[in-house]
């Protein structure tokens, strides 16, 4: 195939992805509706960005490789929504550590960011420097998520911990990937003369993927909590309290 059929390709996954979760939202099974917005968004967002790459747009040359500025704007945005929907599902129905989601969606900007300044780079010194930045957020990332949120997911109840573990180790497995197709395609060390076709299938299987995955968990996790309102459980637990001081 050529880059620009894998491009489509890859658009046309995006686009089933987001039908499939609009579908899933119209009978919600008591998962609030913000996790299918959120599922929603991204695909619909990714296949824009890679549509612009079909069309041939969103790339510029430094040094005589392609820098797929389109797929950095997919990045950034993506990414830190996929690591919020990651975290939420640790915390799920319980109030959602803000701290906690805001440090890891901040890490990631830094790496994706990183990642970009690293393919700007001419100098290898530059390159490598900032593609190391990244790898140690992506670091603290992952020792976030398998570190403090795993203990909420555990301590608030064992079937959710279980099923967030599940979560976080597609999660990990898939993230782990792309620095090393990074470090080994044409932007690194360019074992691999092209990365077109790995930075489809990857992205395929950690968005669209990762969500079909965290809302079967979350679909089959909810009915099981029926005093517990589809919607934002902290605005249920606030009248309940003003209902008690009454």
């Amino acid at each position: 195939m050529t880059e620009t059929n894998w491009h489509w390709f890859y658009v046309a996954c995006m686009a089933a992805g987001a039908l499939l979760f609009v579908l899933w939202s119209r009978d919600p099974k008591r998962v609030p509706q913000y996790e299918y917005a959120i599922a929603i968004f991204i695909p619909v967002w990714s296949g824009l960005a890679y549509t612009a790459m079909a069309l041939d747009m969103g790339t510029i040359e430094v040094a005589g490789r392609t820098v797929y500025l389109a797929r950095y704007l997919d990045w950034v945005v993506t990414t830190p929504l996929l690591l919020f929907a990651l975290g939420s599902t640790g915390m799920f129905f319980r109030p959602l550590d803000k701290t906690t989601l805001a440090t890891l969606m901040g890490l990631d900007v830094v790496m994706i960011l990183s990642g970009l300044l690293a393919d700007l780079s001419t100098e290898p010194t530059q390159q490598w420097f900032w593609y190391i930045t990244g790898c140690v957020c992506l670091a603290l990332i992952l020792s976030i998520l398998w570190g403090r949120v795993r203990r909420e997911a555990y301590a608030h109840n064992e079937e959710i911990g279980k099923a967030y573990t599940k979560l976080a180790g597609y999660f990990t497995l898939l993230w782990f990937g792309y620095p090393l197709v990074w470090a080994l395609g044409p932007s690194g060390l360019g074992v691999l003369g092209n990365d077109v076709a790995l930075f489809v299938i990857l992205p395929i299987f950690s968005k669209v993927g990762f969500s079909i995955f965290d809302l079967y968990e979350l679909r089959k996790l909810a009915p099981k909590y029926p005093d517990l309102d589809e919607e934002d459980p902290r605005a249920r637990r606030r009248q309940t309290a003003a209902g008690s001081a009454e």
